[in-house]
């Protein structure tokens, strides 16, 4: 049995082809594209922080950052890649929260004032900036339900007849 050829397929399908135009759209947008910007420095410093404040010595918590800023890295850039995939910012955001509470729930003793100021900034920033990605995303299919800037039949300021 042949797979069929005929180009009316699932990947033609109207309402796929506006959720894609629709996804590009917001990932294309200078906000989105800033914030991803961010978060992906972000996850770089988170990856190599324990090196740069000095506390490559505490074994665990190193491991753990440079897991985690590569992890956090890599979501971030999946979302930029590929922007079907906003909606699932908060599997950044759950990364965020995990290094703002790392300090504290890591074995052994690396809950120190530079780990700690570390954590918790750098932590906040990427929680905010997944946060940010996702609302986005989320005020954009908001205005798409509502008919908004990009529905049908909507002019774009200083358009002709607008």
């Amino acid at each position: 049995m042949t797979a069929p050829t005929s180009p009316t397929g699932i990947e033609r399908h109207p309402d796929l082809v506006e959720l894609r135009a629709r996804s590009e759209r917001v990932a294309s947008s200078f906000p989105a594209q800033a914030a991803e910007a961010l978060a992906v420095v972000t996850g770089l410093y988170l990856t190599i922080s324990p090196w740069v404040v000095g506390f490559n010595d505490l074994q665990p918590l190193a491991v753990n950052n440079l897991i985690t800023g590569i992890a956090y890295t890599l979501c971030v850039a999946w979302f930029g890649a590929y922007e079907r995939t906003h909606a699932m910012s908060w599997a950044a955001a759950g990364i965020g929260v995990w290094t703002i509470i790392s300090p504290w729930a890591m074995a052994g003793d690396v809950d120190i004032t530079r780990t700690i100021i570390n954590n918790t900034v750098a932590g906040s920033i990427a929680l905010l900036l997944a946060l940010a990605i996702s609302s986005l995303a989320a005020a954009a299919r908001l205005r798409e339900a509502m008919g908004g800037a990009y529905g049908p039949g909507a002019r774009t300021r200083g358009a002709p007849g607008a």
